[in-house]
């Protein structure tokens, strides 16, 4: 039963068939996946983490398990320069932060990264389910999107869940981002 909600809370990324993917774009996922880069204010990063821990214990009851990927996440969306609060809410619909999640269509991890993207990079045997490693391929994924889309959030959600021209999955994810993952100021 427990199972079963999560997974139906999961994308429908995964049931999109593999998409075109630009020689630049694997040169610079790939580039990014290896790439372990960023900058950090301490005092802002504490704040945001005690913030965030006590959001995230309704998800992860254990608090090592909750800053170890709240450290991750951080990490990853700084580097890959999204929002924070972003890539909490794609995780909130894809995956409500289960790690070993997988849908029916294959997408694996926090945020139900398709397989597909490892053979495209060169990188077989990276581990999906790692959530560090999801959360980079993740995290760059979304980005590449942003940037395709122009900064379009809605069409580089879309994009992202395999949805473009739809808005559920868009607004799914800003409703998360509104009632549950907003930091004022």
């Amino acid at each position: 039963m427990i199972a079963g909600a999560l997974f139906a809370h999961a994308s429908l990324a995964a049931a999109v068939p593999e998409e075109h993917v630009s020689a630049r774009m694997i040169q610079q996922l790939s580039r990014a996946v290896s790439d372990d880069q960023h900058i950090e204010d301490h005092f802002e990063t504490e704040v945001w983490m005690t913030d965030m821990n006590r959001r995230l214990a309704s998800y992860l009851p254990d608090v090592h398990q909750r800053m170890a990927l709240l450290q991750g996440i951080r990490r990853e969306a700084l580097r890959a320069s999204l929002d924070l609060q972003l890539v909490l809410s794609v995780i909130d619909v894809e995956s409500r932060f289960a790690p070993a999640a997988r849908s029916s269509a294959g997408a694996e991890g926090l945020m139900q990264v398709m397989p597909f993207w490892k053979k495209e990079i060169g990188r077989d045997s990276d581990d999906l389910l790692d959530p560090d490693t999801n959360l980079r391929y993740g995290c760059t994924i979304l980005a590449w999107y942003l940037k395709v889309e122009k900064g379009d959030m809605t069409r580089a959600l879309a994009r992202y869940n395999g949805s473009l021209g739809k808005t559920r999955y868009p607004e799914q994810v800003m409703t998360r981002w509104d009632t549950r993952w907003w930091v004022d100021g």
